[in-house]
């Protein structure tokens, strides 16, 4: 394993390893306290000798424990883990030593602490091969009290077989123990990785989802347009040339009221002229616009008249520096343009704002032209003001749109190397802001 999955592992099991260090040692003190009732009916002499000890050692776990409860405690839980077993070792090899050696049965308590390190505790293999070298090292050290027994045969060579069978085993359960545990945590650390590259697939998915409709809304609002301009265009055209005959005529010259429906009708003819060369734009993209040199504008005006329905009773104004020439696809332009237009104005009409309105502001920074677009509607709730941009997040009503419009905005901005963002002061205002490359 790598050391960064190492670090990881450790970091990721050290709340384990803490509870069940924690469980292992309060279970370590109820044995040993218990243990009290060996030494009344093995040795009722040294009842209160042992009971003290018992008691000492007793409180000397309880301490490790309060200490691994501390943040400096749980970074070393593998080491404090080792001293809590270690003590109960000291204190049954010094009960050896005073009783009978390597006759005494409690020989069999080393081997329960040793099994426990490796069945139960959630040691390393270095760590439970020392626990098991220094039991049976203080074993011997306790048995030598007592040369009678000591030596290699009778209970000393049973008990310290006994002992080395405890540790190899306990040394194997540990190894394959830690070895499942490193599977775990490396199969989990797979899964999550896997899980992050997933949700990267499904954002670009969307992402190139939201584009596809936006070609596809493009490409059908390019066929309607080239419709318009040869089906709409011609007819305007000879409404406004009956219009200006009419307007001439002497009869229209004497009726005031007639000249003035006459020259209201023909600037409705005229609006739906400048709209069907707004649409122009779309009907005559090819390809890829991107690279074009085009007046910003000129843009912010044929967007104005698009959303001409929506922004009804809403002061729209804007304010442009002389030189307004800038790079990039037009159409699409125009397209993020009616995207915040519109946006602006569903929010003021929602809100029912008094005067409301909304300013389109420009200016160059450098080589890059900062386009802001700022209404005094009711601005974007704090928590939900990171998520504007992303796709199919909407707080308008269901079947009141996908939420794709802002998202698709932001990519169209992006591949002109800038960035579409928002701010806003809730309850007062929303300003959308985006850049856009020099004309080349």
């Amino acid at each position: 394993m790598d050391k960064g999955l190492q670090a990881g592992y450790e970091i990721a099991f050290r709340e384990y390893r803490f509870i069940f260090s924690r469980g292992g040692a309060y279970t370590g003190i109820a044995l040993i306290l218990l243990g009290a009732i060996l030494d009344y009916g093995i040795y009722p002499d040294k009842q209160l000798e042992f009971a003290a000890a018992r008691l000492a050692c007793s409180i000397l776990v309880f301490v490790i424990i309060l200490v691994m409860a501390t943040e400096w405690g749980k970074e070393r839980i593998q080491p404090l883990t080792f001293l809590w077993l270690l003590l109960p070792q000291i204190m049954i090899c010094w009960m050896i030593a005073v009783t009978d050696g390597a006759k005494s049965i409690f020989y069999s308590g080393l081997n329960l602490a040793i099994f426990a390190s490796g069945i139960a505790l959630p040691f390393g293999l270095k760590v439970n091969v020392s626990l098991g070298v220094l039991s049976y090292l203080l074993y011997v050290i306790a048995c030598s009290f007592h040369p009678e027994s000591f030596g290699f045969h009778g209970d000393f060579v049973v008990n310290s077989f006994l002992l080395v069978f405890s540790a190899i085993a306990s040394a194997v359960c540990t190894f394959y123990n830690e070895r499942g545990r490193l599977m775990l945590f490396r199969l989990k650390a797979e899964v999550a990785e896997k899980n992050e590259q997933l949700e990267e697939t499904n954002k670009n998915l969307i992402k190139i989802k939201g584009q596809m409709i936006q070609q596809e809304k493009m490409a059908a609002i390019g066929t309607l347009s080239a419709g318009l301009l040869h089906e709409v265009n011609n007819p305007v055209n000879y409404c406004l040339m009956a219009m200006d005959v009419a307007i001439e005529d002497p009869v229209s010259n004497a009726s005031q009221s007639l000249r003035e429906c006459l020259q209201d009708a023909k600037q409705g003819m005229q609006r739906v002229q400048h709209i069907v060369s707004d649409l122009k734009t779309f009907a005559y993209r090819k390809g890829d616009a991107e690279g074009r040199d085009f007046l910003f504008e000129k843009a912010v005006g044929s967007a104005i008249r698009l959303v001409g329905h929506e922004t009804k009773g809403i002061a729209v104004t804007s304010d442009m520096p002389k030189d307004t020439l800038v790079n990039g696809d037009e159409a699409a332009i125009i397209g993020v343009l009616v995207n915040l237009l519109g946006n602006a104005a569903l929010a003021l009409h929602a809100a029912n704002r008094p005067n409301p309105s909304i300013q389109i502001a420009a200016k160059w920074e450098n080589d890059r032209f900062f386009v802001s677009v700022t209404d005094n509607g009711p601005g974007i709730a704090p928590e939900n003001l990171g998520r504007v941009f992303e796709p199919f997040f909407t707080t308008r009503d269901v079947g009141q749109g996908l939420g794709l419009g802002l998202s698709i905005s932001y990519s169209v901005i992006e591949r002109h190397g800038g960035t579409l963002f928002a701010e806003s002061a809730y309850g007062a205002w929303t300003r959308m802001i985006f850049d856009l490359p020099r004309a080349s």
